[in-house]
């Protein structure tokens, strides 16, 4: 585990703090789809991702899902942050996008880190400050971009994050991921596939020119 840890996180936090986190930290290895944080659950651990990626998901009272937010290797997760910084339970939902290697660190070291390591305070902010952004871009995406535009994006992430033109899922599970309906994301997909950008198959999306 150190050798990823370092590899994630070696030119962010000091060498004690690597210690400490090698000794309080739970690792874990999570498979594709699997849950890592739930909705109402109340958080003891913060994820500190080594590999890998998680998407970040809000649930409306419908059960209706609209995504957030991705982690990758080196980030962590602000929204269970606050939750843990306030003692509250998840109002997010944490799933791993790809096979995931990541260290759960305990609740109770992280105001003791934040008054014991500057780069872990550093870390923090720079978290939030990230997170806010990307919360700020979800906002506008809703707000002022058309949902061609949006599944287009949607799309581009997904490549690159899972290093594959070949996106797996169903056009139901983009539709609740993009807070829409299955028949308006079918639509957009046959007309991108008519216009070249991408084929659709059986079971995954092969994306050639976007």
């Amino acid at each position: 585990m150190k050798e990823a840890l370092l590899k994630a996180f070696g030119n962010q936090f000091e060498s004690p703090l690597i210690e400490e986190i090698l000794r309080e930290g739970t690792y874990m290895e999570v498979a594709e789809g699997e849950p890592i944080i739930d909705i109402g659950q109340y958080i003891r651990g913060i994820p500190l991702v080594l590999e890998g990626a998680i998407k970040v998901l809000r649930e409306d009272g419908d059960g209706d899902e609209l995504l957030l937010y991705y982690l990758e290797a080196g980030e962590t997760c602000s929204a269970t942050m606050a939750c843990c910084m306030g003692h509250t339970q998840s109002e997010v939902r944490a799933l791993a996008e790809t096979d995931t290697r990541l260290v759960m660190v305990p609740v109770r070291k992280m105001e003791e880190w934040m008054a014991h390591h500057r780069s872990w305070r550093h870390y923090v902010l720079e978290s939030y400050h990230k997170r806010l952004n990307e919360l700020m871009q979800t906002v506008d995406s809703i707000a002022f971009k058309n949902l061609d535009q949006r599944l287009v994006d949607y799309l581009k992430k997904k490549v690159a994050l899972n290093k594959d033109k070949r996106i797996k899922g169903t056009h139901q599970e983009i539709a609740y991921e993009l807070n829409t309906s299955r028949v308006v994301v079918s639509r957009l997909l046959k007309k991108l596939e008519q216009m070249k950008k991408l084929v659709l198959h059986r079971s995954y999306i092969e994306i050639l020119d976007l």
